[in-house]
């Protein structure tokens, strides 16, 4: 594997000049503005007999402006400024690349590497904007220091509202960033940002690379969000789709050029059976330039502080996983079976984004468990920073949907939480967006369904139902937090129990966007218990930021008590103890008091209590008692305290 990424790195090096030179291709691709005043165009279209530009600026001519063909499947246009100086190619007008097919038809496209798609009311596809303001955006504020304990808060900008519509990037920067500061996260991480021309398809069915979603706003309104965003100290990830794209062609890539093989694989290969979206072909050059130019633009133009790659494990295989298992025998993931130009070219982009940004952050989201994937490229690795722990939302849904309260097994959660590859960081997270999607169910929804409808307000009873549903809801995110990986995800609103489920207007729903927000407001009446989610989801971040859990060595599991239900650990310093019994409390019980000093009495204090008041719990622990440790061996190690 390192010796094909070398080879293609090597080849990168000697033919284009470097990676830096090879991804800064975005800025001759596409439609460029010259300093000169004129116009430069670039395409790369393999099967095209001819290309031109037509659009405002030359009244829809589709003949007037050839492109020149040149080697390799490329073509060239040059359009000189006007007589009175200006550019050719104003800002605002529209634009179509018009090529003519090998069997003489005349397709009209929009170019690949467009920068900004808008789709009128009236319309169905998407048309292709020159962006080019006289004033463009210009950064503020630094990027922050690349973080050591991440805390991310996993974002949808059209759904960052509870009314019922498409937010906008200006609502996000003024109304949700200082949200997410307040909670304690330090990292926002942005989906459905690249340009996708299907709402309901969660910005999965990308249509234009290049191009900022403009349903939610212009370039340079996502542009002042990251801004702001640095200003509060908070690092921004995309959700950057490179594992397939959208089959459109009118306002996509796919049959660019008339053919199905330009930027993806020929036939049955280049089509996921699941998805039914198109693979790229990532032994191809060009796809190569197309993919890390775009990482490169995110990055540069921007100023977006990493990616989350999604569908790593659909790009790892040929069989894209489909219908596959993993137990996490090394076979799996060694073999024919796996694509090794698609790891390849994540090898690439990983060395390109840490050799020319180091401070950036890269995450798989891969469900295989691929070996190596998040060591780096010069051990052969696949040189990401984490790895998403997927394993975690999955056994917590198995557990409340399967189990008994009785029957919740000490061991097997531990086992979930910390089995994970050695040396590989980790993001845990007790649920995602995944979970929040219609027909499936939120942690809370599960714990406390229909009761969320009638019995979430303190002038309510407190039922058995939502009071178990609040105090497993805290438990569950805390030991998460604490023992599930070097990093922690929240997709929004899930911190404080969001009622109901996540639906975008499409025609089964008759359009509706009811379920298409989220209802931040929830978390400010402070007659609902939802405030008492979001007050410990706060204090957990908190926590975390004053002592680093994150960041630390794995904890050490001093117990995992079956008939106790009790689960304890020392991490950062800190003793963490849970109670899992579903109606047994106890009383002077040992634990371990795990040090790291010749110092043998330590004196110890409860930071943080899912059962006290501000949270919706019983206030049943005085939180000024003092704990102090001394030489009584417990569970194999010589200190211990009793709480």
């Amino acid at each position: 594997r390192y010796s094909l990424f070398y080879n293609r790195l090597k080849n990168i090096e000697e033919n284009e000049g470097g990676l830096d030179k090879f991804s800064e291709s975005y800025k001759t691709f596409g439609v460029n503005q010259l300093a000169s005043g004129g116009v430069y165009c670039k395409e790369w279209a393999p099967g095209a007999e001819a290309v031109f530009l037509a659009g405002d600026f030359n009244g829809w001519n589709p003949f007037s402006h050839p492109y020149k063909k040149m080697e390799y499947g490329k073509w060239e246009l040059f359009i000189p400024p006007g007589h009175d100086g200006y550019p050719p190619v104003r800002h605002g007008s529209k634009l179509k690349v018009v090529i003519r097919a090998q069997n003489g038809e005349l397709l009209y496209r929009i170019s690949p590497w467009a920068r900004y798609v808008v789709r009128d009311e009236d319309k169905v596809n998407y048309d292709w904007v020159h962006w080019n303001p006289p004033q463009s955006y210009v950064h503020r504020h630094p990027s922050p220091k690349r973080l050591k304990s991440l805390r991310i808060y996993e974002s949808h900008v059209g759904i960052a509202s509870p009314e019922g519509k498409v937010a906008s990037y200006k609502n996000f920067t003024y109304n949700v960033l200082p949200r997410i500061k307040d909670l304690g996260y330090n990292c926002v991480q942005l989906m459905a940002i690249m340009e996708h021309a299907y709402y309901a398809s969660f910005g999965y069915q990308v249509t234009s690379f290049f191009a900022a979603s403009s349903r939610y706003g212009t370039p340079d309104d996502l542009k002042e969000m990251i801004d702001v965003a640095h200003s509060m100290g908070i690092t921004v990830l995309l959700d950057v789709v490179h594992s397939h794209a959208s089959k459109n062609s009118e306002d996509g890539l796919n049959k660019f050029d008339g053919t199905d093989y330009c930027f993806f694989h020929s036939g049955p290969k280049g089509t996921h059976q699941l998805w039914d979206s198109r693979l790229f072909d990532y032994a191809n050059w060009e796809v190569l330039r197309f993919l890390l130019s775009n990482l490169r633009m995110w990055i540069q133009d921007y100023r977006f502080d990493g990616f989350r790659f999604d569908g790593v494990t659909s790009m790892l295989y040929h069989h894209h996983g489909i219908g596959t298992g993993f137990s996490g025998d090394y076979n799996e993931y060694f073999g024919l079976h796996v694509d090794e130009d698609a790891l390849c070219y994540l090898m690439l982009a990983n060395h390109m984004i840490n050799f020319l940004h180091p401070e950036c952050i890269t995450i798989a989201e891969d469900v295989s468990g691929m070996p190596a994937l998040c060591r780096p490229v010069a051990e052969g690795g696949g040189g990401f920073d984490y790895r998403l722990a997927m394993a975690i939302p999955d056994k917590w849904i198995q557990i409340i949907k399967e189990l008994k309260d009785e029957d919740w097994n000490m061991g097997n959660i531990v086992h979930t939480l910390t089995n994970r590859r050695y040396e590989e960081k980790y993001i845990a997270y007790a649920e995602s967006h995944d979970q929040a999607l219609v027909g499936d169910k939120t942690l809370a929804f599960r714990l406390m369904d229909a009761e969320m409808y009638t019995n979430m307000s303190v002038l309510s009873p407190l039922t058995p139902v939502i009071d178990r549903g609040i105090q497993l809801h805290k438990m569950i995110r805390l030991i998460t937090h604490a023992l599930g990986g070097e990093s922690y995800l929240n997709f929004m609103g899930n911190e404080f129990g969001h009622p109901e489920w996540l639906d975008f207007p499409r025609r089964g729903n008759n359009e509706s966007y009811h379920y298409a927000r989220r209802q931040f407001n929830l978390t400010e009446d402070h007659l609902l218990r939802y405030r008492f989610l979001n007050a410990f989801d706060r204090d957990m971040n908190k926590l975390e930021e004053r002592f680093g859990w994150l960041a630390s060595p794995p904890a050490y599991v001093s117990e995992k008590h079956e008939s106790n239900k009790v689960i304890a650990f020392e991490r950062a310093g800190l003793i963490f103890i849970f109670n899992f019994h579903p109606y047994q409390s106890y009383v002077d019980y040992r634990v371990v008091a795990w040090h790291h000093s010749l110092i043998v009495v330590f004196k110890y204090k409860i930071l943080l209590d899912s059962d006290a008041a501000e949270y919706g719990g019983h206030q049943r622990l005085d939180h000024s008692t003092e704990y102090f440790s001394e030489e009584y061996p417990h569970n194999y190690r010589p200190n211990s305290l009793m709480v």
